[in-house]
C-alpha cells in the first residue's frame, strides 16, 4: 500500500549483517522492530525543523507488526514511513520494508507519542508540527 498522496513519505535503505540473523537463517524479528524504530527517528530528523527536534522527542505506544517474508543476510532492503492523521498527543505511522524486487517482507503501524522535552509530558501534536509531514514534499 503506497502511501497517500498527502503524505511526506520518507525512504531508507539497510542491509541485513551478519548479527541481524537469528539460529532459523533470516533476519529477527526484534530486528525489523529496530528499523522500524530507525525509519521513524530518520524522517523526523529529515523532515522536522530543528525547533521542534530540540523541543520534543517521539516515544512508542503500540506496534502492530505483520511478517510477510524472511530476509537473509546481505539483502537491502527500503524502508518507507509516512504517518496517519494526529490525534492529540499521538500520530499512528506506517512502515513498509520491502526486499530488492520490491515485494513486501514486513508491514507495521505503530502509534508514536510526543513528549514535550522540557516538562517530560505528552504534548499535542499542533498542526504546525504536524505540517511537515502532512505535506508532500516540492519536486
Amino acid at each position: 500500500m503506497p502511501p497517500p498522496a498527502d503524505r511526506r513519505s520518507f525512504t531508507m535503505a539497510v542491509t541485513a549483517q551478519a548479527a541481524d540473523i537469528d539460529e532459523l537463517g533470516h533476519v529477527n524479528n526484534a530486528v525489523y522492530l529496530r528499523w522500524i524504530q530507525d525509519a521513524a527517528t530518520a524522517h523526523w530528523s529529515a523532515v522536522a525543523p530543528p525547533e521542534h527536534r530540540d523541543a520534543y522527542v517521539w516515544v512508542v505506544t503500540r506496534h502492530e507488526i505483520d511478517y510477510l517474508r524472511q530476509t537473509l543476510k546481505g539483502e537491502t532492503l527500503g524502508l518507507t514511513t509516512w504517518v496517519g492523521e494526529p490525534k492529540g498527543a499521538r500520530f499512528d505511522r506506517t512502515v513498509e520494508i520491502a526486499g530488492p524486487g520490491g515485494g513486501i517482507r514486513v508491514k507495521a503501524v505503530t502509534t508514536w507519542a510526543l513528549i514535550d522535552k522540557a516538562t517530560g509530558r505528552l504534548a499535542r501534536v499542533r498542526p504546525d508540527i504536524a505540517a511537515p509531514f502532512l505535506t508532500p514534499a516540492a519536486d
